[in-house]
């Protein structure tokens, strides 16, 4: 009965979040974003370390128990893993956020735009060169971010299961897009990253 019980609340939670005005402000706070992809992928696979590689280590118990309840919650219906997924990641990226020091308004839509610089350095680190930034930035700022997009590509190929390494990729990652976007950045705890 509590499940049953549990599963009723995160159905009129969805819904509720569903009913909130949402405005862009953060590639992370985007269904599109590399943070939600990646809770998706640890909701599908039963492995949080996908979603742990994004928050600092004093948040994995607090996310650890709202990911257990929708894994467990999500398999009682179709539309139980469709409310409990949602609550889940709009948490998840909640709690990312926090350990950013920024606010969070809820999930952006798919499709949401997006800086111009930040979908390019998305595709570059996906394409594991730089040409998509070439005319967005200054030659400048091209050599400058080499730097940073080197270390974030050296950093890439990790294991998920060592989450200090995953952390230090998204580390490395964060700071090349921010850069790319225009500002300066370190991905440290304490120091927000607000991507």
């Amino acid at each position: 009965m509590g499940i049953v019980l549990f599963a009723g609340m995160i159905i009129l939670i969805g819904f509720i979040l569903a009913l909130m005005p949402r405005k862009a402000s953060a590639h992370c706070d985007t269904v599109d974003g590399p943070a939600v992809k990646d809770g998706k992928v640890a909701l599908e696979t039963g492995n949080i370390n996908y979603a742990y590689k994004w928050i600092f280590e004093e948040y994995e118990e607090e996310l650890k128990e709202i990911f257990d309840l929708s894994h467990k919650v999500r398999t009682l219906s179709t539309e139980a893993q469709e409310v409990a997924d949602r609550w889940f990641l709009e948490n998840f990226v909640r709690i990312h956020r926090a350990g950013e020091g920024a606010s969070y308004d809820g999930l952006k839509p798919s499709g949401t735009v997006l800086d111009p610089k930040v979908v390019a350095a998305d595709e570059s680190i996906e394409k594991g060169n730089m040409s998509s930034l070439k005319g967005l930035v200054t030659e400048e700022e091209y050599h400058a971010l080499e730097e940073k997009f080197n270390k974030a590509i050296a950093l890439k190929s990790f294991d998920i299961n060592d989450v200090k390494a995953a952390r230090a990729y998204v580390e490395a990652y964060v700071t090349f897009f921010k850069m790319a976007e225009g500002e300066e950045h370190s991905h440290h705890h304490g120091h927000a990253h607000g991507h």
